[in-house]
């Protein structure tokens, strides 16, 4: 198993399938190449996380994602300049996620969205303005090559429905790594869009988050690792890959007083009809 100099990679959980990875970044587990990607689908694969959608956030990123996308039948890419990075979004950029978006292997555009944590405090971080514009632009591309749109959603509620509001949403909206509270999945929920849970749903102290999961219908429902981040409970800290997954799932199927084995069946499900695949 990796480490990461601090905790040791959680031990290979209990299989459970099938599930697919809805949101991780395989460049940021170590994955360099095709040999390396492998091994870590291939740990996935062992507990039953039998596909993986690898995600972008920035232009080298949506690059490589493709191109991992295409040496592992296994994994698929979402294309997307993070809303910290919109002030990259020139023309070249959006010429460039053009191209990608339209490749078969790509099936979300994302992420984008808003994130009002950074500005101010992370150098070189997109103001907000610049945000909301490079959000638009990701609404209109996802809208224009017909693949769902994976939603970055950083303290930003009110301002991120406004404006997928105001620029009317694609028919598929996925919110990943749903971080709000009950009422703002309520919200998402009647404008039909997908929220998509990680490890933190498995974090006792996230009482909103957690209340949030449980009024999420069964139809609208995703789980994601989003590695090498967000390691779930009782692993906080240690690194993060898709094979960690089955503890997740685990973890959100006690909160909604479901059976692992159902949700597991319930939000595959899920993501090859928002995926496609």
């Amino acid at each position: 198993m990796p480490m990461n100099g601090k905790r040791p990679a959680p031990d290979l959980p209990e299989p459970l399938a099938p599930l697919v990875d809805a949101h991780t970044h395989l460049d940021g587990c170590g994955a360099t190449d095709a040999e390396s990607t492998a091994a870590i689908v291939d740990r996935a694969e062992s507990v039953g996380v039998g596909k993986v959608v690898t995600v972008a956030d920035d232009l080298a990123a949506a690059q490589w994602a493709v191109r991992a996308a295409h040496w592992d039948e296994r994994v698929y890419a979402a294309v997307a300049l993070h809303p910290t990075r919109a002030n990259a979004l020139d023309d070249a950029a959006k010429a460039e996620l053009e191209r990608l978006a339209v490749d078969p292997k790509v099936v979300a555009i994302g992420e984008t969205g808003l994130d009002y944590y950074w500005p101010g405090k992370l150098d070189g971080c997109a103001d907000i303005e610049t945000q909301v514009e490079g959000f638009r632009w990701h609404i209109e591309l996802a809208k224009r090559v017909r693949k769902p749109l994976m939603i970055h959603n950083r303290e930003a509620d009110h301002d991120l429905l406004t404006v997928l509001l105001d620029e009317g949403a694609p028919s598929t909206v996925i919110f990943h790594c749903f971080s709000s509270d009950a009422n703002m999945a309520l919200s998402c929920v009647a404008e039909g869009y997908v929220l998509s849970f990680s490890g933190t749903v498995s974090f006792k102290n996230a009482h909103e988050l957690r209340e949030a999961a449980k009024v999420v219908p069964d139809e609208q429902i995703l789980v994601e690792t989003d590695a090498p981040y967000l390691t779930p409970h009782p692993f906080r800290g240690a690194p993060n890959e898709s094979y960690c997954l089955p503890y997740t799932v685990r973890a959100l199927a006690e909160l909604r007083e479901q059976d692992p084995r159902e949700l597991a069946e319930i939000t595959t499900a899920n993501a090859r009809r928002v995926y496609g695949i």
